[in-house]
């Protein structure tokens, strides 16, 4: 195990694994201020006595004690609400104690001055609002002396005639620059750790963002983008009627068949190959990809606003994609062959589930699509009558079948075949 700095372990004393940015940079300031009240007052203490004056040593001494006691204290209690408080009261209330032990505010070259620590600390340590009575009490202590100083003025010059002027002025200046040196430390490690905070917290949300995207963009792949949005803050199920939606199912032919011969890594890189050249297809021709189903493929188009032409572009989509797997063998390089079926009508749409949640479709428009699908020939793409009415105008059609599917009896469907502008493609036979 590392062993880090001293000084980085003093510190991070006190610091707690859950204590937030804003309560640590409140520690370590604390016990930043602590280290240098008790290095000034020591270099004070010090340059005093070789200066000449004499006086006793207690009042210094015994502040010096109770500040690194308080702090060791802390450290093995961990209560920095006492400590805090306990701190700032000795930064209020010694150099007052001080500078009464020696004297006046001349004689003791204002060293009261390092009480304006504790309002200033209490800005840091406690907050704006809570610094007032700190700074009421600084103020009051400072005139309680000048009051005093004031009414025994002659006495307090005969008693203390030792301390030469040169040694007050002196010290004046030594205690104002040594406070405004521990002012200006004080504040610019505060600003500095709380940049460094806000570089972490930025750099955190970055992150932040990064991953909320991947969840967007995995969310997206799973559900429409509307229905998306409306998951995310609505908490009620999701369900909606459609009056008129467009459904296709892409069945591939003798699939089980095919794969019996192959491992299973073999089989999901045949459909992965072809289900996401589908999945391209189905964005460029912006329609919705529902679901696959073992080897069937499902799109709709009317779900999200599309424009009025979904129909046709289901059409031209399921031509894509047949065609697609006739030219194109490094996708389809067993050669497979589909059955596509298309079916207009109204259908109920909505997420299912709580836990590995899917989008899907229901109604007997979604019926009728999968058995024409599933009764279809291989390379054809049969439609329901609603369908056709609506692509006549726009493709060709070969000769009507009728089929019986289940549930449904004699049902007439439509086989497309090319678009009108496309010359007519020779009839398949059944």
């Amino acid at each position: 195990m590392t062993r880090q700095p001293f000084l980085v372990s003093l510190r991070n004393g006190g610091i707690l694994p859950d204590d937030d940015a804003d309560t640590r940079l409140k520690k370590t300031l604390l016990v930043f201020a602590t280290g240098l009240v008790c290095t000034g007052s020591m270099l004070w203490l010090f340059l005093y006595g070789q200066l000449g004056p004499q006086f006793s040593a207690n009042a210094p001494f015994i502040f010096q004690l109770l500040l690194v006691s308080n702090l060791l204290y802390y450290f093995h209690s961990g209560n920095f609400n006492l400590f805090r408080f306990t701190q700032l009261a000795l930064f209020l209330f010694a150099p007052f104690a001080v500078q009464w032990s020696i004297g006046n505010f001349i004689t003791a070259s204002g060293t009261s001055l390092w009480g304006l620590l504790a309002p200033i600390g209490a800005v840091l340590f406690f907050g704006a609002r809570e610094s007032l009575a700190w700074f009421f009490a600084y103020i009051f202590l400072t005139a309680l002396s000048g009051f005093f100083d004031y009414v025994l003025a002659d006495s307090l010059l005969s008693n203390n005639h030792q301390i030469s002027t040169r040694t007050s002025v002196f010290f004046f200046a030594l205690n104002f620059a040594a406070i405004s040196c521990i002012v200006y430390l004080l504040l610019r490690y505060a600003v500095q750790e709380k940049a460094r905070t806000q570089a972490s917290l930025e750099e955190t949300h970055r992150l932040l963002q990064i991953e909320q995207g991947r969840s967007e963009r995995l969310l997206l792949n799973i559900l429409p983008g509307p229905i998306a949005e409306r998951l995310k803050h609505e908490n009620q199920a999701i369900a909606d009627g459609f009056a008129d939606v467009t459904v296709m199912f892409v069945d591939i032919v003798n699939f089980t068949q095919i794969a019996e011969g192959m491992t299973p890594k073999q089989v999901f890189a045949m459909l992965n190959r072809i289900f996401s050249s589908f999945d391209e297809l189905a964005e460029q021709h912006g329609m919705e990809k529902i679901k696959t189903i073992g080897d069937a493929y499902m799109v709709a188009g009317g779900l999200n606003n599309e424009a009025d032409n979904y129909t046709r572009a289901i059409a031209e989509l399921a031509l894509a994609m047949r065609d697609l797997l006739r030219r194109d063998y490094s996708v389809n390089a067993m050669h497979l062959d589909v059955r596509i079926g298309i079916g207009t009508g109204p259908v109920v749409a909505g997420v299912v589930g709580k836990k590995k949640f899917i989008y899907d479709l229901w109604g007997d428009t979604v019926n009728l699509a999968s058995r024409i699908t599933s009764e279809g020939t291989p390379g054809m793409i049969q439609v329901d009558e609603t369908t056709y009415q609506r692509l006549a105008p726009h493709f060709h059609f070969d000769t009507p079948q009728t089929l019986h599917l289940k549930g449904k009896g004699k049902t007439v469907v439509y086989r497309l075949s090319a678009p009108l502008e496309a010359p007519v493609p020779v009839a398949a036979t059944d």
